[in-house]
């Protein structure tokens, strides 16, 4: 995305003079109205008057449209031409409803009578009419081809009949919307531009649109870029956009930006939602400030805005994540006592809150709780019913689980394995627990760095050296990075029984692999080692 054309306007920014030389004043009809500068006339291009057969093939096929009389029409088709076409749908323009019934009709008997300019018209005909669907829909179609220079030549397209169809800055605007439909964003940016030029300006709505497809491509940077276009311009955001803007604030880990534009909210004539509420807590409860998130709960009941199902869910899942079990909980009392109903979220945050605490008894009571009030139980359901048992050593129960994800029609995913491994390693069976990772492995899930972690700790505490090794090579072949002190502790167990040559080919593998933890520094190893030898020789006298 490096020479994404949006950049370029998103790094032109006005002098203070040009800003206010360029004082923007509301946007018409979405046409764009500055003092001091003129865009581009729109350019118009007559097409020539049917005479002779055309004129009476058009005037013949004009009275059997108006009259539907289909059947008749049927027997014109061979005399179609894309010039008679063409004058068809600008006699016939003022009902959107035949003009399409004949666009589709003429596409049934022959596609290619269908130029950039007759589909232009049809576009011009129904975004005048408000019939944004239909005109998404055949922009879908023309786009579908993918060729090169087809945006650029449609918007010229558009462009030269706009006055002939007597149309408005929406024909653009749908244009716009649709690329950013179809993700093809650096088509929507030169439409964008382009609009500019010659006036036009795209609706909120479709900007909303263009934010909300470049956030789940998670281009925020790029978002965030075309928000400062919007404003630059004057198109009055909604709380639609400012929500979407407080997102990609909060993905970025820009707290202070978001609250700044939710305490901005009033100002520019948008009424805080529960989604703008929710966005923000998110984003205080990924970053652990759960005071804050907690501050801002108690402020949606002063303005009147009633918490749900994704406000409790998103407090309780941040407690969780802190071990604050016990907050959690009272969050759940208090959304089951002003009727919002858990969700699967709001059980499987505190089942696996539950789980990591070792209490699968709690995390049990839940599930059942669950299934009474026939809440749906998913993998993650059971993944921290599992853990729990597993941190107990309860391996038997957790086996007992794994075999109920078969009845349910789930399937075990790396977390599951995980949790499996974790019991057989608190039970000190760290072949078992290899094992299972093997089976992980050919199950096609994918191993973090905590699992070989929890590995290579049980095989140290068992004293089985070479098995430490096997894992620490797995994890090379993964290109997982171990951490620090975790590898420390495994080359002076290693240094300790002996194996320092080991130490320094494992040592010498994982740098060539640039695989060595930050800050890992082989001098402390070998001293340890010589360390080791000191005292080994001292012991025996």
């Amino acid at each position: 995305m490096k020479n994404f054309p949006f950049r370029r306007f998103s790094s032109t920014l006005l002098s203070s003079t040009e800003k206010e030389s360029l004082t923007a004043e509301p946007v018409v009809s979405g046409i764009l109205r500055r003092r001091n500068w003129n865009p581009i006339p729109i350019p118009h291009r007559t097409i020539p008057e049917p005479k002779g057969q055309d004129l009476d093939f058009v005037n013949v096929a004009h009275s059997h449209l108006i009259h539907y009389e289909w059947t008749k029409l049927d027997s014109l088709s061979s005399g179609l031409t894309a010039f008679r076409v063409k004058h068809l749908l600008l006699k016939i323009q003022k009902d959107h409803v035949l003009s399409l019934e004949f666009f589709n009709w003429v596409r049934s008997q022959n596609p290619s009578l269908h130029t950039l300019e007759t589909n232009s018209i049809i576009l011009h005909i129904l975004t005048r009419h408000r019939k944004f669907k239909s005109a998404e829909s055949i922009l879908r179609t023309i786009l579908a081809s993918d060729s090169i220079n087809l945006p650029s030549d449609l918007f010229e397209a558009m462009l030269y009949s706009h006055r002939l169809c007597n149309s408005s800055a929406l024909v653009f605007d749908s244009l716009f919307k649709t690329f950013a439909h179809m993700r093809k964003f650096r088509n929507a940016t030169e439409t964008f531009c382009r609009m500019k030029d010659y006036g036009f300006l795209p609706t909120v709505e479709s900007c909303n649109a263009y934010i909300s497809s470049l956030l789940d491509l998670r281009r925020v940077d790029i978002a965030l870029g075309f928000y400062r276009e919007m404003r630059r311009y004057r198109i009055s955001p909604n709380v639609f956009t400012l929500n979407m803007v407080m997102c990609a604030y909060c993905r970025l880990g820009k707290l202070d930006k978001a609250a700044e534009v939710f305490g901005e909210m009033e100002s520019m004539g948008c009424s805080p939602s529960v989604v703008s509420y929710n966005t923000l807590i998110s984003g205080y409860c990924n970053k652990g400030l759960l005071s804050m998130a907690m501050n801002l709960r108690t402020l949606m009941g002063k303005n009147g805005v009633h918490p749900n199902v994704i406000t409790f869910n998103t407090l309780i899942n941040g407690f969780c994540k802190e071990g604050k079990l016990h907050e959690a909980n009272r969050l759940f009392s208090e959304m089951k006592a002003i009727k919002v109903d858990p969700n699967t979220v709001t059980y499987n945050s505190l089942i696996n809150g539950y789980g990591q605490e070792g209490n699968s008894d709690m995390g049990g009571r839940l599930y059942e709780e669950m299934l009474r009030n026939r809440v749906k139980a998913d993998i993650l359901t059971y993944n921290g019913l599992i853990l729990g048992l597993c941190k107990e050593g309860k391996t038997k129960k957790a086996a007992y689980l794994v075999k109920e994800l078969e009845k349910e029609n789930l399937v075990p995913n790396a977390s599951t394995f995980s949790a499996l491994i974790r019991g057989q390693c608190v039970r000190k069976n760290s072949d078992r627990a290899f094992q299972l990772y093997k089976s992980m492995v050919r199950c096609g899930c994918h191993p973090n760095a905590h699992t070989f972690e929890i590995l290579i700790s049980s095989f140290l505490k068992n004293e089985d050296f070479d098995g430490a090794v096997q894992v620490m090579k797995e994890m090379s072949g993964r290109s997982i990075v171990p951490d620090l002190d975790m590898f420390y502790k495994l080359c002076a167990e290693l240094c300790q029984s002996g194996k320092e040559k080991l130490v320094m080919l494992l040592c010498s593998e994982m740098e060539a692999r640039c695989l060595l933890p930050k800050g890992f520094n082989r001098d402390k190893i070998i001293c340890s080692g010589l360390n080791n030898e000191n005292k080994a020789f001292r012991d025996q006298f």
